[in-house]
């Protein structure tokens, strides 16, 4: 007896072929979109003009051959402003992740414990990830003087916006179930939060908080401009004077560091995964 062959559902290619069509030139419309916006940015700050751009080739090479080669005749002057500048990126980072654990707990929908103050703590992220920490830097150095206070606090204050952002963000994509089981078990909320919640978003905010410390040692040399102290006061400092070699000397060494920062935390992400 012949087995009756089945019968395959029917595909209507032509439908698969034109939604595929329809998709692709969807994506191709807003990728020309964005590319439109790009050009039109660049054309307005001057990017495409090359005219311009030639013509500040010539200082650009005459001020290159001026800071050729490196002066380290000072390097020994260098090391305190430059652990001055490490130590205040660590301070600084530590400020703000310790604000940031509060915080987070509160601008974050799942564990926050009203509306209103979900609302006001993200209000309070914004505005501090709103003010640049060069701008809050001028403003402690003339508050409390020059020196490396100024830097920590700006630094830290900073980082609490986009730490803390990023620690809530976190926060609210963790797997509801150990929240849940917490929550049976008759734990209270910050029960929950202690073995629902942090297990999971820990290694998440060593990550963050490691990465925001290597952008603070480099956001750290800028602070020094503005009397913040650190390696970025005595770069300001012979920008001043035109001493276009030691310049280059302190932006080597500030190269240096910055690289092995970035090994170091580096290490530090691997241990902690």
């Amino acid at each position: 007896m012949n087995a009756r062959p089945q019968t395959q559902p029917t595909v209507q290619h032509d439908d698969v072929l034109n939604e595929f069509n329809r998709g692709w030139l969807r994506g191709m419309v807003q990728l020309g979109g964005v590319l439109a916006v790009i050009l039109i940015a660049a054309h307005y700050v001057g990017l495409l003009d090359y005219t311009t751009l030639a013509d500040g080739w010539p200082a650009i090479r005459t001020l290159s051959g001026e800071a050729v080669p490196p002066d380290f005749t000072n390097w020994r002057q260098w090391i305190g402003p430059l652990l001055d500048t490490l130590a205040m990126s660590i301070a600084g980072t530590a400020l703000a992740v310790i604000f940031s654990l509060f915080v987070a707990f509160l601008a974050a929908r799942n564990t926050t414990p009203h509306p209103v103050v979900y609302q006001g703590a993200r209000v309070l992220l914004n505005a501090l990830r709103a003010v640049p920490e060069l701008i809050m830097g001028i403003l402690f150095v003339a508050a409390v003087g020059f020196g490396a206070l100024p830097g920590v606090l700006a630094l830290g204050l900073h980082s609490i916006g986009m730490v803390g952002k990023f620690f809530a963000e976190a926060i609210e994509h963790v797997d509801e179930a150990p929240v849940e089981a917490a929550r049976a078990a008759g734990a209270s909320p910050l029960q929950v939060i202690l073995h629902g919640v942090l297990p999971q978003v820990l290694p998440q905010f060593a990550d963050v908080s490691i990465y925001r410390w290597e952008y603070n040692f480099r956001a750290s040399t800028v602070m020094g401009m503005v009397g913040a102290g650190g390696i970025g006061f005595e770069l300001m400092g012979s920008l001043r004077i035109m001493q276009y070699q030691e310049v280059f000397a302190i932006l080597l060494v500030i190269l240096l560091m910055v690289t092995l920062v970035d090994g170091l935390s580096g290490v530090l992400r691997k241990r902690f995964k």
